[in-house]
């Protein structure tokens, strides 16, 4: 599955590397891939091994603020 979750707070080639870092350390998460441009990271993940609120929690936790 494929899921486009807006982020605020990213700016530089270092953000979307710890967005995608983090989000890449979730077991079910296949790949994450930041625009800074649109202000968002495309994540393709399986459905029954992770789910929305750990992927929100990963890119939080990493001083980022998720847009629902």
């Amino acid at each position: 599955m494929e899921k486009i979750i807006r982020v605020e707070g990213m700016t530089c080639n270092h953000c979307k590397m710890a967005v995608e870092g983090a989000l890449k350390k979730l077991s079910g998460v296949i790949n994450a891939v930041v625009s800074l441009e649109n202000k968002n990271v495309t994540v393709t993940f399986d459905e029954e091994k992770v789910t929305f609120e750990q992927m929100k929690e990963a890119i939080e936790d990493q001083g980022y603020d998720v847009v629902d």
